[in-house]
């Protein structure tokens, strides 16, 4: 069913002992602004645990695989698509129709192309170039952020020299005590009927990934990682009644004890503007 509302909305999670997206240019540190110190969790990092939440959620059904995962190559893939359909395989100079039933087929079939879109122009079938009608900005805390350096122990030795040398080894890790992140996100009604056919079940997909993308994601290096509101705002039109970040202002997130350093949630006074523009209605999803 095709949408028939524009979305924006807002994400606040947050993090405690842990490292929420590590820097690969910083030895895997967390992301900062480095004139500024506030953390940075990029919008790749959060679209790969909405996927891995939904590849979870709905394994066994159709229409929800996962096409961005590390099974197989994507251009193997995209030649899948034109097996599918009988579609002439390896030929050059493709036909564009040809490549557009392809394109159909890949968004039937992989939630994140219709949700996020993807380059597939690789390869000898390409499928072209869909744009997504969702689109999520980088996260950044809500106050400048502390690294804290760990050091840990290893007993376990990967090495038969490195087990004779004796003793335990000694590694590092990078944490954050406690931050509070905030997420902005996009969702072109125009666009998912234009484009990929992003529907008010996948919809519905979306919004419980986000809630829940953190609670199949738990590991040691991200240490607690909770989603702690989702603010939306729906539209009762395809192209949007007000500009988002007059809605976006609306959520506003305050530091009590500043400027003390925030070890919890309850450090943070969240205040709503209730008065929505015309045509606009807030949905809060948690809490």
């Amino acid at each position: 069913m095709a949408l028939n509302n524009a979305y924006q909305f807002v994400m606040l999670f947050d993090v405690e002992n842990g490292n929420p997206n590590g820097d690969p240019d910083a030895g895997n540190t967390p992301r900062i602004d480095p004139e500024t110190n506030i953390g940075i969790v990029t919008d790749v990092c959060l679209k790969r645990k909405i996927r891995n939440y939904v590849e979870v959620a709905k394994k066994k059904e159709n229409g929800y695989d996962i096409l961005i995962k590390m099974d197989k190559p994507l251009n193997t893939k995209f030649t899948e698509a034109y097996e599918e359909l009988s579609l002439p395989l390896k030929q050059k100079g493709k036909n564009e129709d040809d490549v557009k039933k392809a394109q159909k087929y890949i968004c039937e079939r992989y939630f994140d192309v219709r949700t996020f879109g993807a380059v597939m122009s690789t390869g000898d079938d390409p499928c072209g170039i869909v744009r997504g009608p969702v689109q999520i900005n980088f996260a950044k805390s809500i106050s400048p952020i502390y690294i804290q350096d760990i050091t840990i122990t290893r007993q376990a030795k990967t090495t038969v020299s490195r087990a004779e040398a004796g003793g335990s080894e000694m590694g590092r890790k990078s944490i954050i005590p406690y931050a509070l992140y905030r997420s902005e996100g996009y969702i072109s009604a125009a666009l998912a009927n234009k484009v990929t056919d992003l529907s008010e079940e996948d919809l519905s997909v979306l919004w419980d990934a986000i809630i829940n993308m953190f609670e199949e994601d738990h590991s040691a290096a991200r240490g607690k990682m909770c989603m702690r509101k989702l603010y939306i705002f729906k539209h009762n039109n395809i192209l949007g009644s007000c500009l988002s970040h007059i809605l976006f202002d609306k959520v506003k997130v305050v530091q009590n004890n500043y400027p003390a350093p925030p070890r919890a949630f309850s450090d943070y006074t969240i205040s709503i503007e209730e008065e929505m523009p015309q045509g606009v209605e807030l949905i809060s999803k948690i809490g």
